[in-house]
Parts: structure tokens; sequence; C-alpha cells
């Protein structure tokens, strides 16, 4: 932008008002991502059940990554993994940021399983029956070679409702 746009702008005052707009949107995402990954460490410990999404009854997968985005921004996603990753927006797993969700194959089948990513390679989930919730790295052996993609939540608009509706609910 020309020197003398800039100036007059910012003599309107605009210039400000969008830097200060820019800052607060920026502050918001990060009270977000800190806020998601702050609700999902304080479900360690919580029993897996296949088909659960409470606290009190254990959670899956699905209904654990559901529950952290439901309490945490009001956003319900849909029930199962594979249609939480049909309903979210891929990203590399190089841009992966905290609050993003993690998605392996551990079941013979494309995302059968999916997680909250935590930073430092980690991500968080619900395993499988007998365990609880968990941190895990994503550069063990076991979850490298089952890796599926990362998906990102847009949390600052609602999922496509006939996304919503195409998907349905169902267990994990």
């Amino acid at each position: 932008m020309p020197a003398d746009m800039q100036r007059a702008l910012a003599e309107r005052g605009l210039v400000r008002q969008t830097l200060g707009h820019i800052e607060q949107v920026g502050q918001t995402m990060r009270d977000t991502t800190s806020d998601l990954v702050g609700t999902a460490m304080g479900f360690l410990g919580v029993p897996y059940r296949r088909g659960g999404n409470s606290a009190e009854s254990g959670f899956d997968c699905s209904g654990f990554v559901r529950a952290v985005y439901s309490q945490t921004v009001g956003l319900v996603l849909p029930r199962r993994a594979n249609e939480q990753a049909a309903a979210t927006d891929t990203i590399e797993k190089r841009d992966l940021q905290p609050g993003d969700l993690v998605f392996f194959n551990t079941m013979r089948r494309a995302f059968s399983h999916v997680g909250i990513y935590v930073g430092d390679g980690k991500f968080v989930h619900a395993p499988r029956s007998g365990a609880k919730v968990r941190v895990e790295d994503m550069d063990s052996s076991y979850w490298k070679r089952r890796f599926d993609g990362a998906r990102r939540v847009e949390t600052d608009t609602p999922l496509d409702a006939s996304a919503l509706t195409r998907l349905g609910a169902g267990g994990n």
C-alpha cells in the first residue's frame, strides 16, 4: 500500500481500527485453542467406552472429540470419526496447531480413529477398550504408520447444516 494512502487511513483512524481487529481475532483464536487443549487435558484418565460421549460414562475417540468441541466452543461435531473428517477442513501435517484433529487408520479403514493435537507432535485421545484418555506421541511407530491426515475445525462459523444432516449420527 502506498505511504500516502497509509497516512490518509491512519489519520482517519482506519488503519489502527483494522490492526486492532486483526489483533483481537488473533487473540480470540489463541484463547480458543488454549481452551480446547485445556478442556481435552481435563479429561485425562476418563475410561474408554465404545459409543461413550461423556466423562461420566466414558468416551470413545469421536465422542471425546465431540464433547471437547461442544463444551469449549459450543460446536456439535458429527458423531463418528470418519464423519468428523468429512465435515472439517484438510490441512497438512506440517501445519498442525494445537486443537486440530488428527486421524488414524486403526481398524483397516480410513479415518477410523481421531484425537486432538496438543503440540510438540503429541495428541490426546480415547484409545481403546480397557484404556483411558491419554496423551501419545504421533511419531511412535504405531501412530506414525497409521496416520491418515489432519483437519482443522473452523470455530468461528458453524459447520454446513446440510453436511451435518447428511452425516447423521451413530457410534464410532
